[in-house]
């Protein structure tokens, strides 16, 4: 039996061929990694491989690490095996990585969403015949709605409220989330200011980004400044002492789990807005759809269900366990929270 192009083991995703590992959760020699969120570019390897936008983001996470950057669809080759990077529309700077060997071509997506949200680059679908997806939402009942809808409730939300007297308190995760949320807030209505973590990424991302002027809360910022206006925070400053500066406030989450009320129950947060930076149940299907891939691996997510129904639907669908983390990453305090 021949060996897999890919294949999982203790350390990640490694491809034996290359002696090489994509977004791997234990230090290795040799890194290709996705994006910057902490569950897929970990600290701890001798060497970094990544696009070229996500260099700025994992330095900043990382500190003074080896990388170098590559341009979308620009070929690499590792001892014969060709790589290269292609938009996965998560976050900015976030690829699938194409590997081909021998005419046998797989595609790791790391995360990706098919919606143009007009600050990652524009997923593109790519040919293969191994697809590695996540399926974090992988139900029928996550269905989003487009994201100016979206946005258009937020705007309103944060005009009702300061039409209250009440400072709107909006949470989402401090890379990607968070600058989708700035690039699209109405500031006619009013001034926006974010927790230090949130500007302290932003700040990273401005050079790649257009954003709206925003103001870093600290001990200097008065209450009665913030006062009806918007703040931009990551999960972990909920029900902490820095949010009661904000009193009287109201608060918001912005996340695919928003689907379900219970979520925002459990978080005790007054409103949800449905808004996730991965696909939905159609995104999924229709993404596997146009690869033209026969084989499909599901990982992190609703793994089981949905492959089981890409079975059903003739794909050669399987599980494969991972330390990624998914979107339940916005529901804990992680390392771009603090």
């Amino acid at each position: 039996m021949s060996t897999p192009l890919l294949a999982f083991n203790d350390n990640g995703i490694y491809c034996a061929q290359a002696d090489v590992y994509l977004d791997p959760w234990r230090a290795v020699d040799k890194a290709i990694i996705s994006h910057g969120h902490a569950d897929h570019s970990r600290w701890g390897h001798k060497k970094y491989i990544t696009h070229h936008s996500n260099i700025p983001i994992i330095k900043h996470r990382l500190g003074d690490i080896n990388v170098s950057g590559k341009d979308w669809n620009e070929t690499f080759t590792i001892n014969n095996v060709k790589f290269s990077f292609h938009p996965a529309g998560h976050i900015i700077g976030s690829a699938q990585i194409r590997v081909e060997h021998k005419e046998e071509v797989w595609v790791f997506t790391g995360d990706y969403k098919t919606e143009d949200d007009g600050v990652a680059t524009p997923y593109e679908p790519i040919k293969c015949n191994t697809f590695i997806t996540e399926c974090t939402f992988g139900l029928p009942a996550f269905k989003w709605q487009p994201q100016e809808e979206v946005f258009a409730e937020i705007n309103n939300w944060w005009q009702q409220n300061k039409s209250e007297g009440k400072t709107s308190v909006i949470f989402g995760y401090s890379l990607g989330k968070a600058q989708r949320i700035l690039k699209y807030l109405d500031t006619s209505i009013g001034k926006i200011y974010t927790h230090g973590a949130i500007e302290n990424m932003t700040e990273v991302l401005r050079p790649q980004l257009e954003m709206p002027e925003t103001t870093r809360i600290t001990r200097d910022v008065k209450k009665e400044e913030i006062k009806g206006n918007i703040v931009v925070a990551p999960p972990s400053a909920h029900g902490t002492p820095w949010i009661k500066k904000m009193v009287p406030y109201v608060t918001a989450s912005a996340s695919g789990w928003m689907t379900f009320r219970g979520a925002r129950r459990r978080r005790a947060i007054d409103r949800g807005f449905v808004l996730s930076d991965h696909c939905d149940w159609q995104g999924l299907l229709s993404s596997i759809k146009e690869t033209g891939a026969e084989k499909i691996i599901c990982t992190h997510g609703y793994t089981d269900i949905f492959s089981k129904y890409l079975r059903e639907l003739g794909y050669d669908a399987r599980t494969e366990q991972t330390q990624y983390e998914e979107e339940n990453a916005e529901q804990t305090s992680k390392t771009e929270d603090e």
